[in-house]
Order: C-alpha cells, then structure tokens, then sequence
C-alpha cells in the first residue's frame, strides 16, 4: 500500500491515539480529529519531534450533525485527499433504556452511525478514482450480540459491523480495503465515559482487559495486510464464535450480567 494521508478520528486518547502513533512512525502524513484542541496541538508537536511527522489537526465535535461535510470540504479547497480513513470516534452510555438520557443516545447515534458512515461515503470517492486506499471501521465485539443495560451502544456497533461487511464485499473486485475492526473490553476512557467502569467486564476480574496499544497493533496489521476483519485477542475471538452456536437468551444473559456493577 502506496498511501500517504491517513485521517483518524477520536485520535486523542485510546486506541485511536495508539494508531496515529503507528501510522506517524512508518511515515505517513497524519490528519488528525477530535474535541480536545489542545491534546491535539500537545500532540502534533510530539509526533514532530519523534517521528518527524507531517501532522494537520482539525478540532471537531463529530457528535454534531455537520461535522463529517464541514471536514470534508475544508479538506476539499485545500486539495488533501485522504488515502487511508480511521472511523474510530465513539462512545456508550451505560443504563437501561427507559432510564437513559434521549439528548446522550442521540449524540451516541450520530457519532457512532450517522458520522461514520458519512465519512465513508465522503471520502470513498477519491479512493474509487484512485483505486486504491483503505478505510477502518472500529466496531466492537459488541457487535455479535444484543447488549441489555447497553442497548443502543451495542446496536450502534451492530450497524457499524454490518455496513462495513457489506461494503467490503461491494469494493472486493477494487483495490480498497474495508476492514473491520472489533476490540473486546479494552484499557481507554471508554469505561468511565460510559460510566461503567465498575462492571464485571471492565473491573478486570471475569474478563481479561487488553491494553489499547496491542489492540491498535493488531487492527493497524491487518488493515495493512488486507484483511476484512479483525477480532482482537483468542478470548474474544472464542466468545465471538461461541456466540454463534449458543442460545441467544443465554447469551443476552451473560452480557447482562458482564454489564451489571460488582458488588
């Protein structure tokens, strides 16, 4: 892969950020999105000095409805096409349903759907015309399964797993990767933007919690590689094929209980 523009989203913290660093050492130009201007400067000077990178930043909200098109065509009159594309802003929202902030879930739902799949369609024409490029998609091991007391989170993912498989069969006869990349509970802010990180599955005594480092390794292998997806981790990649031969209550049962704060 000969690309050299890189635009990764929620590239602060987390994942997120571990990726920006891989694709600033193998020398990629790097655009870098999220909230936080001020990390986003901390770290465009830290990825100058280290890695000697071109990096841009762009401070965006993108749980605002605007946000993908205002990205995309400030980029646009500056003529910076985007080779390689990084969904991976998102967020979740711990409750159940009925007991939930509706103003919360719909930012949830914009930045974790609407935005993403937006970009997609944005930036995916330059990479047609090209015929080359390579777009990640960061879902979750949520993604295979129903998520009481995570409800909208877990369909969010859901979404972005399914659009990305879809995709990438659409885009198989082209030179454009669509990989999906699909972490496990992992050590970021997720747990505690969630306000979840007391449950059983971040507490790190039921489930084994990888760091954001390797997991960013092995979806930035893989997206290099060619591959379609990406299930982080031999615990989750046995979960993920458990959950296809086991009964669907028992496994809606189990993620509650995963879900549910220790005593």
């Amino acid at each position: 892969m000969n690309a050299k523009t890189v635009l990764i989203t929620g590239a602060t913290q987390g994942i997120g950020f571990e990726l920006s660093k891989l694709f600033a050492k193998d020398g990629f130009n790097l655009i870098l999105v999220a909230r936080n201007e001020q990390r986003l400067n901390e770290i465009r000077k830290a990825f100058k000095s280290d890695y000697d990178a071109d990096v841009r930043i762009i401070a965006k909200d993108l749980s605002k409805a605007d946000s993908a098109m205002e990205i995309f065509e400030q980029l646009k009159l500056e003529n910076i096409i985007v080779n390689i594309l990084i969904n991976n802003a998102g967020f979740g929202h711990f409750g159940k349903f009925t007991e939930t902030d509706w103003d919360v879930e719909q930012r949830m739902i914009q930045l974790n759907i609407t935005t993403l799949t937006q970009m997609t369609k944005l930036f995916l024409p330059d990479m047609l015309a090209l015929n080359q490029g390579a777009i990640m998609n960061v879902a979750s091991t949520a993604a295979f399964m129903p998520g009481p007391l995570m409800s909208v989170y877990y369909a969010t993912k859901a979404f972005v797993f399914s659009f990305s498989q879809a995709l990438a069969n659409e885009l198989k006869d082209t030179n454009i990767t669509i990989n999906t990349l699909c972490p496990g509970a992992t050590d970021t802010e997720f747990a505690r933007v969630a306000e979840m990180d007391n449950s059983k599955l971040f507490s790190g005594s039921m489930m084994s919690v990888m760091n954001a480092e390797t997991v960013a390794r092995m979806g930035y292998n893989d997206l290099m590689d060619g591959k379609e997806l990406t299930i982080t981790g031999t615990m989750n990649k046995m979960l993920v094929q458990s959950i296809r031969v086991s009964p669907r209550k028992m496994v809606m049962n189990i993620t509650r209980w995963l879900m549910d704060k220790r005593n």
